[in-house]
């Protein structure tokens, strides 16, 4: 659990100076030990990250996100040991609890519904 939260944390610090411009990015999918893959990045200004970054993530987390705009950056995640997805963005800057999980453990599309709920304003 402090891992899912550490990860969504970082992902939104990250985005505050870095970021992957795309419609939703999937970071990890809980396979994943060590370094999720890259992204890619744009530099033409409509993407909130400006610095290509490769995210850690541990083997079972699941981490998506999402570079909206050059004003919005969302992100969400969860623990396949867990039994919530937690989600966030760089609107309000915040990170918790988005909902519970039908069955443990949280599965992708679980994570990718609690990315479409992350804040957008």
């Amino acid at each position: 659990m402090k891992n899912v939260i550490m990860g969504s944390v970082l992902a939104v610090v990250a985005a505050t100076s870095l970021s992957a411009h795309a419609a939703s990015v999937a970071v990890c999918t809980g396979g994943l030990a060590g370094n999720g893959p890259a992204a890619t990045f744009a530099t033409d200004g409509t993407s909130f990250v400006k610095v290509a970054f490769t995210p850690k993530c541990s083997a079972n987390v699941i981490l998506n996100s999402n570079d909206a705009s050059a004003t919005l950056f969302q992100v969400a995640s969860a623990s396949q040991k867990g039994k919530s997805t937690f989600n966030g963005s760089s609107a309000g800057g915040s990170v918790g609890v988005s909902a519970a999980c039908a069955a443990s453990p949280c599965t992708a599309s679980e994570v990718g519904t609690a990315l479409s709920a992350a804040p957008s304003s």
